[in-house]
């Protein structure tokens, strides 16, 4: 069955400006409707790795806390400690950069909470009857939030093909961690040439698989006690263990779908996304910069069904006009596969259609454009 996806195509006028129409898109898709009186909504988001300029922005934030508020919720925006290490690894961190990117809860109206706590310890084992994931490792207080409201940037993704309301779901919402579950469980890549031998991550390392050898005094991994928790690369400050990236494409996409069911099916009522399709940039928020857009700002899109969502914002992105100068190879012509063309070894389509498979929803979507 087709799922509804409302769409403001971000043309606005003096009686109509940015406020009024993001309220026509919110009332179109009845959220107000399933807020009760003092609901804790988490509004999650990516407060942008710093150097980045594309992520959301905090005024584009103002309309959708105020109409959280007016229908009686308590909006609090939140994201998830980062597997790599930078500005976003722990929550002091987080919460300073999110600040310096002006998420101001004195201007927004909505504090920053980071929602698997000071170092991803604020973790909810969810089971989950997947293919590859049996139990998911979510944040806490995305879990005990009343309702969850996801708000994201689309853009492309250097693993995944593109990163939208899936992305947000599954990477987004889980600690350390259930990050690198996603990422294959494989332990961290090790770099003895880097070692000082402080001896810190040893002193973190719970499952005991990390050891300083006795004569070299450098690191050691024992892979088969690892049990991908990551705390090692949060305390090591010489990357000498470090995220091993290598894995097979298919089955972190599945993964990464696996642990968005996890997510959505821990939610007592369902979940509402938002996706911004501006600044459609070629890679991720997290990598500290971000490059020239790949195509025409498209608008912002809305729905309860995030593969309709996905599925939508990848369909006009691709529809759209290559943007040059960008990262595109020349000669691309409207309707080729944009994130394709940038991540040749990538197919996100795999991701939805397994999403699709889990039955968390459908590709086919009605798309309903908000009036102007």
């Amino acid at each position: 069955m087709a799922a509804a996806v409302w769409w403001w195509n971000l043309r606005a006028a003096r009686r109509s400006p940015y406020a009024v129409r993001m309220k026509r898109l919110l009332k179109a898709t009845n959220v107000g409707g399933v807020i009760d009186p003092g609901d804790l909504v988490a509004v999650k988001l990516h407060f942008g790795e710093h150097g980045t300029t594309a992520h959301i922005q905090p005024l584009e934030l103002i309309p959708v806390i105020d109409f959280v508020r007016k229908a009686g919720g308590a909006p609090f925006l939140t994201d998830t400690n980062t597997l790599y290490v930078g500005q976003r690894g722990e929550s002091v961190s987080h919460a300073l950069q999110a600040a310096r990117h002006g998420f101001d809860p004195n201007l927004l109206g909505a504090p920053v909470i980071i929602a698997d706590g000071l170092k991803s310890g604020n973790e909810r084992a969810v089971p989950m009857d997947g293919r590859h994931i049996k139990t998911a490792y979510l944040a806490g207080d995305i879990v005990d939030a009343d309702l969850l409201v996801t708000v994201s940037h689309f853009k492309g993704h250097e693993l995944a093909g593109f990163g939208g309301a899936l992305k947000n779901l599954a990477m987004g919402c889980a600690t350390r961690r259930g990050k690198m579950h996603q990422h294959g469980g494989l332990g961290p890549e090790v770099h003895p040439e880097h070692c000082t031998g402080c001896g810190a991550c040893v002193a973190v390392c719970a499952a005991g698989a990390l050891a300083l050898d006795a004569t070299s005094h450098r690191i050691t991994l024992n892979r088969g006690a690892c049990v991908g928790c990551a705390a090692c690369f949060l305390v090591c400050r010489h990357r000498a263990l470090v995220v091993d990236w290598r894995t097979d494409i298919s089955a972190f996409l599945e993964r990464m779908a696996e642990y968005a069911a996890a997510v959505l099916r821990s939610r007592p009522r369902p979940t509402l996304h938002l996706s911004f399709v501006r600044a459609v940039t070629p890679g991720c928020d997290c990598l500290g910069y971000s490059d020239a857009p790949i195509c025409p700002d498209i608008g912002v899109f809305a729905s309860w069904d995030p593969v309709a969502l996905d599925q939508t914002c990848l369909d006009r992105v691709n529809a759209a006009p290559p943007l040059y100068p960008s990262a595109l190879p020349e000669g691309l012509a409207p309707g080729e596969d944009k994130f394709h063309a940038l991540h040749p070894g990538v197919r996100g389509e795999h991701l939805l259609a397994y999403a699709e498979g889990l039955g968390l929803g459908s590709r086919d979507y009605v798309l309903r454009e908000i009036a102007s």
